[in-house]
């Protein structure tokens, strides 16, 4: 099933599009769809072995993207990327709450010194570049009410909430300043295939997917009552895409959400018995994890839902089991020999 629609694919036929982390989770199954809808695709991404980016994302449209690798803080080499692109998706980052804490400048430079960079050579070489950036729910912090609206106060429980709250900012102030075209989506627990399960520095859920499959045990933290919204990565592609095509979406901050929410323990439930095997058990949260837990969240996307005319069409059963389904030929090698 394509993520998107006829027209919205038409929206991007011929266009010259750039995605940083485009050979990671995200950035990789929207690569695709820009593909299969004739735009010209380049991904860059910096192939940090503790991050998502892997050749094996783009198995099958290698020859129709072109792969630089590059991080984003080498700004030299960035310029003459931005040129001649129309769109660029700014989905590079850094996700690891835990490697944030205990690496938190390297967070710094990647979430917010490379993005400030970014901006000032899209103002420079291509100020009409069409903007949309990734952001995360993580900025919120503990939530005060649910579900989170974008009303709601900003107040980051670790560096890395801290830091992809300045990328944003700098996002959202480069666009009202300077007139730069920008959108800011910001992402709740997107999962799918091609997403990071050789750890949990993307998403626990890659994780239990990866240890269910394996046959092994997932470890719920806590009374597994938290409850989270999850967002199947085609229904993420689409957002993305309407928000870069919309004049509805210019200067606009939107959460993206899931459609429902449900508790770890569910979750955890439903992802052992999809997969036919492993167990899961409750467990007490560690100190380090602890300490940054956010509790229950789950977003209000309202405002996504009415400007874009979006709406999540993937439930969380059915996204599980295409994911477990991809895994279970594939699984290999994401994983690889550990």
């Amino acid at each position: 099933m394509n993520a998107l629609s006829a027209d919205l694919a038409a929206a991007f036929r011929g266009r010259r599009v750039l995605v940083t982390g485009g050979l990671g989770f995200i950035g990789s199954n929207l690569a695709r769809e820009l593909v299969a809808a004739g735009s010209t695709v380049t991904l860059i991404d910096s192939l940090m072995p503790t991050h998502g980016g892997t050749l094996a994302n783009v198995a099958g449209i290698e020859n129709d993207v072109e792969v630089h690798e590059l991080d984003v803080r080498d700004t030299e080499r960035l310029h003459a990327h931005l040129l001649d692109k129309d769109v660029l998706f700014n989905l590079a980052g850094q996700t690891s709450h835990l490697d944030s804490m205990s690496d938190p400048r390297t967070d710094l430079e990647i979430n917010c010194t490379a993005q400030l960079s970014l901006l000032e050579a899209c103002r420079a070489d291509n100020p009409g570049l069409r903007i949309v950036f990734a952001g995360t729910r993580q900025i919120y912090g503990k939530p005060r009410y649910l579900p989170v609206d974008e009303a709601h106060p900003i107040d980051p429980v670790d560096v890395n909430g801290i830091n992809k709250t300045a990328g944003e900012w700098y996002h959202l102030l480069y666009g009202r300043v300077y007139g730069l075209p920008v959108t800011v989506l910001r992402l709740t627990n997107t999962y799918g295939p091609r997403m990071r399960v050789r750890d949990a520095r993307q998403t626990f859920l890659g994780l239990w997917i990866k240890q269910a499959l394996r046959g092994e045990e997932l470890l719920v933290f806590g009374d597994g009552r938290q409850r989270r919204d999850f967002s199947y990565v085609d229904d993420v592609v689409r957002a993305l895409c309407l928000a870069a095509t919309s004049p509805a979406a210019l200067g606009e901050v939107f959460n993206v959400g899931g459609e429902g929410n449900v508790s770890l323990a569910e979750t955890a439930e439903l992802v052992v018995r999809l997969a036919g095997s492993g167990s899961h058990r409750l467990v007490p949260f560690p100190d380090d994890r602890k300490a940054i837990d956010i509790g229950d969240y789950y977003a209000d996307d309202t405002r996504l839902r009415a400007a874009l005319s979006w709406a999540p069409q993937v439930g969380l059963e059915e996204g599980l089991a295409t994911t477990l389904d991809f895994y279970r030929v594939h699984g290999e090698a994401y994983w690889g020999d550990e």
